[in-house]
């Protein structure tokens, strides 16, 4: 398993990036979808954890055959999907990927935030991470795939009409207000012989590109969602979604006979399961305790 702890600033402040996730992921999301493959969204619900207190979770299909690479292809069926389920206690998150036909593939990624640069070196609250799996992204100045750059995008030259930030210049970490750091914390693990290595250090290099370019269009879309309040950003969620699953399912190809099932994943509210995904609980039932075991299991990603 190869673990990695990203730390990605921004010239926000948390609570300003709670609108602006949402809206970006939404917006994002809808952009790189189309045709057959992007990101479906498949449940989005509110979520009460007696320890994370009020929350959403958010379960998604992200198609994404096309992208993969060509050794990645040879043992990967034509149509198949990855299941991103996130539970969003915001200031920490926690997301989870699985694929029905690889048991032995899994990320997690859990994400905090704080209003700082970066600095807090145990920001999870159980161990620091070790300094050389510790990478700080700059959103400014990290090369991004090219496919993926846009002028309107680029934060050295961005400017917000509503706030006044921008644009930022080197060095910007240092003396910038407002400031916060995106820490997240992800876990990677394909453990099957001859493509463990391969495989995983392709899917921390994606990782990387994606953060950079979703933290970057936060800030660059500001002048988009800042002043939204919360119910205002999650309607403008569900239109979005609506949008972006039906851009999804109007394939152009042939469509398959049929999608592989959903794998088990993990549940936040089963204290075993937390456990087992290195988050410590407080006060949380022990299912098998209860009647016959009333611990949630969901069949089956920020």
């Amino acid at each position: 398993m190869l673990m990695k702890e990203y730390r990605i600033c921004m010239p926000l402040t948390v609570e300003e990036y709670q609108i602006g996730q949402l809206y970006m992921i939404s917006k994002h999301s809808c952009e790189q979808s189309g045709g057959g493959e992007g990101v479906e969204v498949v449940k989005n619900e509110a979520e009460v954890h007696p320890q994370y207190g009020q929350g959403q979770l958010t379960e998604k299909r992200i198609y994404l055959s096309s992208k993969l690479p060509g050794w990645a292809k040879a043992f990967v069926p034509r149509f198949f999907y990855v299941t991103e389920k996130a539970w969003n206690f915001y200031p920490y998150t926690i997301t989870e990927y699985s694929v029905s036909f690889l048991p032995r593939f899994s990320i997690r990624i859990e994400t905090r935030f704080e209003n700082n640069k970066g600095d807090n070196d145990n920001v999870f609250g159980d161990k620091p991470t070790p300094s050389d799996s510790v990478a700080f992204l700059d959103i400014l100045s990290d090369p991004i795939p090219e496919r993926n750059y846009k002028e309107a995008e680029d934060l050295s030259r961005w400017q917000s009409s509503k706030t006044g930030r921008g644009p930022l210049e080197d060095g910007w970490r240092d003396e910038h207000q407002p400031i916060m750091c995106s820490y997240k914390r992800v876990h990677c693990s394909f453990e099957v012989y001859g493509f463990q290595t391969k495989t995983e250090e392709f899917i921390h290099r994606n990782i990387k590109d994606i953060l950079l370019v979703g933290h970057r269009q936060a800030v660059a879309w500001i002048d988009e969602w800042h002043g939204l309040s919360l119910d205002q950003v999650r309607e403008y969620e569900r239109i979005m979604q609506e949008k972006t699953n039906s851009k999804v399912k109007c394939n152009t190809g042939p469509p398959p006979t049929s999608r592989p099932v959903f794998s088990r994943s993990i549940s936040v509210t089963d204290e075993r399961s937390l456990k087992k995904m290195g988050v410590s609980t407080v006060a949380v039932p022990d299912p098998v305790s209860e009647v016959h075991g009333h611990g949630r299991l969901h069949s089956t990603p920020e």
